[in-house]
């Protein structure tokens, strides 16, 4: 789907965000607004706020696009009020832990938006950064660390220059000889002093009332975060046509810090009050509690009075009559500027629970309490309502315990069947078999053949929709829990065996929905995840006959694409309880497919262990058997257990199964890895298609230096690859042949590894993304001066997948690097590296290639068996080096 339609139902949360903005520009034209005023109260945050995953990031990206530019803004959200002049400048900050953003970065991403907008130096903050800069980063050019940390990619290099340019104005103020860099102090000092006796010649600086004390202050990231106040006092006096006003998305707002560690949320206030000409856009799982006077110490600004807009009354008592009736379409609050979005967070559930009963102001409900009552109500109100109901009821008696809590609700049920039809309780019982459905598929699992009963259910509040989900619909996590779970006393309550029942029609329904994908138009390869995944879950926990899960299984795994399938812990509701060890097929058949999945996260240690322990059950059927045996044995190979691996091979080869010819490629590899060339080059000939043969050619080729007959045969493996539809051969192909022309042809390496990375977008595919990126050290070998840090950080990555071969093949990569800048030191110690990896025979001739490429003789006769003579292939790599040196010579 577009991501205009994926969207459609987001013009409220813009609507709000066009009002809130508006009401900011006009603030900003007020005759009374003063950008250096630090007390008036600040009403320019506006924050979206909700549960993990319903959209917030996205909804933020969306938000950043659509100020941006028209033409990304959905039509359905309408043009915005606000005026003209100033222009709005979105600036998108991801504050996630995983994004790596510290508060430097904060402030430095805001500078670089204003760079190119108004384009200009800000003379006031661009000096005190540059003060920062050099006693926080001394021998760092600033420009470096942008470039390192991609923010020159997103905003270029302006900022440098304007920051330069300052420097060379105001120097020249105050007429002082020399290069700016070298009198930055001088340049400070004798503008402190300037501005203190308010000369003449710095009287455009002079108006800024706490510059000189702000370059006065020891430069940390304490005064760091009071700078932005310089920024705003310079984007105030900028001329009409300049004039910008920055609107900051702040995204994943909770990773600054939690109740207790406020630290970096405390710099990040300080940039929203110090710049009331800005206006911030926070997203987030909770709601901004600034407005919490319990604050005050932790932050700097707290209360209502401070922040009007973000004053919250005490969360409404939800009504139990209307389990999702938790916001209304817009998502709007009582707050003004705090938009719920979806449920209750985990801090909101803990903070209703400690209002909603109190004494002498303290929570009645003590934390460990909170705590479970929170896990258990996956953010639904109702079921927080009732249990407070519970806790007031077991206080009668005694004290409430945790585990009083960690139960479901039979009153869950009760309430939410107590106005259903007996048929539309007869459909919901048999959906919260599935994590999403359609109407057919809700039929289906019901068994029966009217979609009238499936239609009013869709009606209820706790059926939720994504109108662009692969099934659209699904039910609150935690009705579909309860409902499945919880010990039903209604009058026509189900017994196991209409459980078991119901498992059957759902499973049979998704199967008969993945064998009919080509007819439905439903997206197959995304229809064939959704099934597995749901139909895995109702055969483990129901213990199901495998039935089309087997054949699925064969469709998964040939496209090498390996979405993860794992599905959730079983529930309780099984024939036979929920089990943990491997005891039917089906449970089997989940590590299998788990296994093989997760080997593109996990070390191939791992992947070894957990196919071992399915192979060792016998579990599976013989042909889904030998599915397990052929990826141990791959696995092995990659671990460089070669003779394991043969055995494996050989078994699955003999068997004359669905992966017999991948079998038999294996064989070829594990001929290649030995270095005997002739019988990896006669097996690959008998392979075809099935057997991936001109991929295994290619292998072969390369090796021997022959690098054009090798991009051939990689370019007709991709080719075919694309015929027959499998995206990962064709993503695998593409990437090795953009290695084997990263020693001819630079610059055409180039394109080939763009088209490469295009390829394995999408695709989850380890090995193949670490082919690309040595292919990039290859390309860059002799040239860029990178290459070894670039080495360091990859091998690192290899180690932890458990790859040996790829190991090796970087230290090749590294080789052919020393080779060309005849660095005799640096290659006897890779060469040594490499001898030492290779030690147990597979890819030993990889050293003999080293000795290749640098012209030296080799310390033994080599045990390889080369297509040529020895001497020609010797020549061929030597020639691939002295071609390099002249590349690199022309390129100077």
């Amino acid at each position: 789907m577009g991501a205009d339609e994926a969207f459609t139902n987001r013009q409220d949360q813009w609507q709000i965000l066009a009002d809130a903005l508006t009401a900011h520009l006009h603030h900003l034209a007020e005759p009374g607004f003063d950008v250096e005023d630090l007390e008036a109260p600040r009403r320019n945050v506006l924050v979206f706020h909700g549960v993990g995953g319903i959209g917030k990031t996205t909804l933020s990206r969306k938000l950043e696009a659509a100020l941006a530019s028209t033409e990304q803004r959905p039509a359905q959200w309408g043009e915005p009020a606000w005026p003209e002049s100033p222009a709005v400048l979105p600036v998108r900050i991801d504050l996630a832990r995983s994004a790596g953003t510290d508060f430097e970065r904060v402030i430095l991403t805001i500078r670089l938006a204003l760079a190119a907008r108004p384009g200009r130096p800000l003379p006031a903050f661009d000096i005190a950064l540059r003060r920062y800069w050099e006693h926080q980063h001394p021998g760092e050019p600033l420009e470096e660390y942008l470039r390192r940390g991609g923010l020159a990619g997103r905003f270029g290099q302006a900022l440098p220059q304007q920051m330069q340019s300052a420097l060379a104005d105001v120097a020249a103020a105050l007429l002082l000889p020399g290069t700016v860099g070298s009198i930055l102090g001088e340049v400070t000092g004798s503008l402190i002093g300037a501005l203190r006796e308010r000369r003449q010649s710095v009287r455009a600086l002079a108006g800024c009332r706490r510059l000189a004390d702000l370059l006065q202050a020891e430069p940390d990231v304490d005064a760091l975060s009071y700078y932005p106040h310089l920024l705003a006092w310079e984007l105030a006096r900028l001329p009409a046509g300049k004039r910008v006003v920055p609107v900051v998305l702040l995204d994943t707002f909770e990773d600054t810090g939690d109740r207790t560690r406020r630290d970096l949320e405390r710099l990040v206030q300080r940039v929203v009050w110090l710049m009331p000409n800005a206006f911030f856009v926070i997203t987030g799982r909770s709601r901004l509690p600034w407005a919490d006077e319990s604050l005050q110490g932790q932050l700097d600004w707290t209360g209502p009075t401070a922040w009007p807009g973000l004053a919250t009354p005490s969360l409404p008592h939800p009504r139990p009559a209307v389990p999702a009736g938790l916001v209304g379409p817009g998502g709007r609050t009582a707050g003004g500027r705090q938009v719920l979005i979806g449920d209750f967070s985990p801090e909101d559930c803990e903070d209703y629970l400690a209002r909603r009963l109190t004494r002498d102001g303290q929570p009645l409900i003590e934390e460990p309490l909170r705590t479970v009552i929170t896990a258990r109500s996956h953010g639904l109100p109702l079921h927080l309502d009732l249990a407070v109901m519970r806790f007031l009821e077991i206080r009668r008696t005694r004290t409430p315990e945790p585990a009083d809590f960690d139960v479901d609700f039979p009153a869950l049920i009760a309430r939410t069947l107590s106005d259903l039809t007996p048929d539309e309780r007869h459909v919901l019982r048999s959906v919260s078999l599935l994590d999403a459905f359609d109407v057919p598929l809700a039929a289906q699992a019901a068994g029966t053949d009217r979609e009238a009963p499936v239609l009013r259910l869709l009606e209820r509040p706790f059926v939720r929709e994504n109108a662009f989900g692969l099934w659209p619909f699904h039910l609150h996590a935690l009705i579909r829990s309860t409902i499945r779970t919880a010990d039903d006393r209604t009058d026509d309550r189900w017994s196991p065996r209409d459980w078991h029942d119901a498992a059957v029609r759902a499973f049979t329904a998704l199967g008969d929905q993945w064998s009919t994908s080509g007819t439905s138009g439903m997206p197959g390869r995304l229809l064939l995840v959704g099934c597995l995944r749901q139909g895995l879950a109702l055969a483990r926990d129901f213990r199901l006959d495998l039935g089309w899960l087997t054949d699925a299984t064969w469709t998964y795994i040939g496209d090498s694409v390996w979405e993860p399938l794992a599905p959730p812990a079983p529930t309780v509701r099984t024939a036979a309880g929920a089990e943990t060890e491997l005891e039917t097929p089906a449970d089997a058949l989940v590590e299998t497919l788990s296994a093989l999945a997760r080997r593109q996260h996990e070390h191939r240690e791992r992947t070894v262990d957990r196919l071992t322990t399915v192979i060792d059950t016998r579990l599976l059927p013989a042909e889904l058997h030998e599915m397990a045996v052929y990826y141990q044995a791959k696995a092995q190979r990659d671990l460089g257990r070669s003779d394991a691996s043969r055995r494996g091979m050989q078994l699955v080869a003999d068997g004359g199964g669905r992966l017999a010819p991948a079998a038999r490629r294996g064989l070829a590899h594990l001929s290649r890895l030995a270095g005997d060339f002739p019988t990896a080059l006669e097996t690959a000939r008998t392979l075809g298609w099935e057997g991936r043969q001109q991929r295994i050619l290619g292998d072969v080729w390369w090796v021997q230096a022959d690098m054009d007959r090798a991009a051939a045969a990689y370019e007709q493996a991709r080719v075919e690859a694309e015929q027959h539809g499998v995206a990962g051969e064709r993503a695998t192909a593409q990437a090795q042949r953009a290695f084997v022309l990263a020693f001819t042809d630079p610059a055409r390496a180039d394109d080939e590894l763009e088209l490469a990375q295009q390829l394995l977008t999408g695709l989850d595919l380890r090995a193949t993304t670490f082919t690309t990126e040595i292919a990039a050290l290859v390309r860059d070998a002799g040239c860029a001066r990178d290459v070894e840090d670039r080495a360091r950080r990859l091998r690192t990555d290899i180690r932890v997948a458990g790859l040996a071969s790829a190991e090796a093949t970087l230290d090749l990569a590294l080789c052919f690097h020393h080779a060309v800048q005849d660095e005799r030191a640096a290659l006897a110690t890779t060469i040594a590296r490499l001898r030492e990896r290779t030690h147990s025979g597979d890819y030993a001739y990889y050293t003999d290639l080293t000795h290749f490429m640098a012209g030296l003789p080799l310390p033994a006769p080599s045990p390889a068996r080369w297509l040529d003579t020895e001497q020609e292939t010797r020549d061929r790599w030597r020639t691939l080096v002295t071609m390099r040196r002249e590349y690199t010579r022309a390129a100077r």
